[in-house]
């Protein structure tokens, strides 16, 4: 049995690099990636990255050619495959949304008449949703540049992605209705065996270390150690803090602990204002809870 864990991932764009960052930090040190190179080994021999299009991951993971994959949600309900997303990510967020030219006077999809045409890369999603509002909709599966469908009179309303709006706003499309809202996740086979399992449980808890991690900060300090029960009153971190003694010291205590990025600076001016010195700070690479 092939006990190598195969991980699709996409093939290019500022996704495809993030996810590969990622597993990179979680621990997974692969061989040197050469842009040409469609499938690479961890150099501990334990799993394989395979690059394909984005939309091509959940049909490899129903094929078995894949473990796991990272696409987007919106994909992964577009192809319909049976499969488990076991993480949602907070990054490669977008809506599926419906839309129509400005001038037209539909404020909502109820406002669209019967037998309209429905430009979308997206036409599972799109019929079931027209199909859901009572709406006989012919659905025009086009690959892309899905905006500029109205404006050439191929279609009266687009359901496609967004992040900001901004290409429906350029070509002159205004949003009627929100499907749904998507992000990157993990997915999984359903059939996978026990061994495989728990490499992805170990991948995972690897991966939201990294995750948790990269929104805190380590803090050392010197205090009295008088005002060691006053800093536990303020300081923000993950529980109580480790409290250590000083060579020779026994007027002052070394504390460690885990705080939030976005509050270190408030708690060193609170330290300081109660004799806190040498103040260090740390990046934390992992941390599990």
């Amino acid at each position: 049995m092939d006990d190598i864990l195969k991980i699709a991932i996409p093939n290019k764009g500022r996704l495809s690099t993030k996810i590969y960052e990622l597993l990179n930090a979680a621990g997974l040190s692969f061989e040197s990636k050469d842009e040409r190179c469609l499938q690479i080994k961890a150099q501990d021999g334990k799993c394989q990255i395979i690059f394909v299009r984005t939309q091509d991951i959940p049909r490899f993971l129903d094929a078995k050619v894949a473990d796991i994959g990272f696409t987007g949600l919106d994909v992964v309900t577009e192809e319909g495959f049976n499969l488990d997303v076991i993480k949602r990510f907070d990054f490669g967020y977008c809506d599926m949304v419906v839309a129509v030219k400005n001038t037209d006077s539909y404020e909502k999809t109820e406002d669209l008449p019967d037998r309209i045409n429905v430009a979308t890369s997206f036409p599972n999603i799109a019929k079931k949703y027209f199909e859901s509002k009572g709406k006989c909709a012919k659905v025009i599966e086009v690959s892309g540049a899905v905006e500029i469908t109205p404006n050439l009179g191929l279609s009266d309303v687009v359901v496609d992605i967004t992040s900001t709006g901004s290409t429906l706003k350029s070509n002159n499309l205004k949003i009627i209705d929100k499907i749904m809202d998507s992000s990157c996740v993990i997915v999984q086979r359903k059939d996978l065996s026990n061994e495989k399992i728990n490499q992805v449980k170990s991948l995972l808890l690897a991966i939201d270390a990294v995750l948790d991690a990269k929104e805190k900060k380590y803090l050392m300090v010197h205090v009295p150690k008088e005002k060691v029960d006053e800093i536990k009153t303020f300081l923000p971190g993950l529980s109580s803090p480790t409290v250590t003694t000083l060579w020779g010291d026994d007027k002052n205590v070394v504390v460690h602990v885990v705080v939030d990025k976005d509050k270190i600076y408030d708690s060193i001016n609170k330290l300081k204002s109660i004799g806190g010195q040498g103040i260090l700070i740390l990046t934390v690479d992992q941390m599990v809870r």
